[in-house]
């Protein structure tokens, strides 16, 4: 496997992105090492905050939120999923495969020996962050999912399929423009550029072209069977999982019904509608923290190891 890295000059002197760079490997299942990048801020004893980003962000989705939450007094940490931000990007389409990237994140949350976790996840940071939810429930005290799914192959909106055919068909893949569409407001200059710093070039952007045909919306998709599986351990989970979906994204609108019919943990829970389109997080940074600042509040008080 080939694997390219972005340079470090492109990630200097962004907007709002004072954090220092992490890095975690992991391997490929060819055994090619890689690295994954995450942020980590605030006080280590604290309850961790895990904040996944999807397509075709990164960690910088969440800058605003980040600097909320530590003046807060909380440990947040936001990786970039392999192909994206800081971390390593496989150079081919077909390295990008679903559990591919459950994989890494997988060995990515165990090397870091993260464990009691809040999660707060959007887009593909749910369809990966709810695997990992499934895979290792014993380690998150809490869920937050924002515009996103697990699909078993039963569909698509409409407002996806027109992501589909664009991600697919565009000769150039506009980064910073497509984060501008999917936000409710108009995003500057210089956030624009922090969205395509990771991509100097078409090569770079594999991952985030293949994001989008691995979505399992067809019963033929791969995934389809792991993803019923992961619904399995979802409909155990009875620790809190709120919804936050926002009031106006053509992609995922009314998706929080399906996780507060079949979680247990969404039963005896405060759900809320934020206001924004698909990238919340550049519409309602604040309510996101405040949110979550509550939640972890609202936990038992955490058992620090001696």
């Amino acid at each position: 496997m080939d694997v390219l890295r972005t340079p470090d000059e492109r990630f200097e002197g962004l907007a709002d992105w004072p954090y220092a760079p992490r890095y975690t490997p992991v391997f490929g299942a060819d055994g090619t090492a890689m690295r994954i990048h995450h942020v980590d801020e605030g006080p280590k004893d604290r309850r961790p905050i895990l904040l996944m980003h999807g397509e075709p962000s990164w960690a910088y989705l969440y800058r605003h939120v980040i600097a909320d939450l530590v003046k807060r007094g909380h440990r947040v940490i936001a990786p970039d999923l392999v192909g994206f931000g800081r971390s390593d990007k496989p150079a081919l389409r077909t390295d990008y495969t679903y559990e591919g990237h459950v994989t890494w994140m997988k060995d990515w949350l165990v090397r870091n020996e993260l464990t009691d976790i809040v999660l707060f996840c959007q887009d593909w940071g749910g369809l990966i962050g709810l695997r990992l939810v499934a895979a290792f429930p014993e380690r998150f005290a809490a869920v937050v999912v924002s515009n996103t799914g697990l699909p078993v192959g039963a569909g698509k909106s409409e407002g996806f399929e027109a992501w589909l055919n664009f991600s697919q068909n565009a000769p150039e893949l506009p980064i910073g423009f497509i984060l501008n569409g999917g936000a409710a407001r108009d995003l500057s200059d210089a956030e624009r550029a922090a969205y395509d710093a990771p991509f100097p070039d078409e090569r770079f952007k594999e991952g985030a072209r293949r994001f989008p045909v691995l979505v399992p919306i067809t019963p033929e998709h791969a995934s389809v069977a792991e993803n019923k599986a992961a619904w399995q351990v979802l409909e155990r989970f009875n620790k809190p999982f709120i919804t936050a979906f926002s009031d106006a994204d053509p992609i995922t609108r009314g998706g929080e019904a399906v996780f507060q019919a079949r979680v247990p943990g969404a039963r005896n829970v405060a759900h809320t509608t934020l206001k924004g389109s698909h990238f919340i997080q550049e519409d309602s940074p604040g309510e996101i923290a405040a949110l979550l600042d509550g939640l972890v509040a609202s936990l038992p008080q955490r058992e620090l190891a001696e």
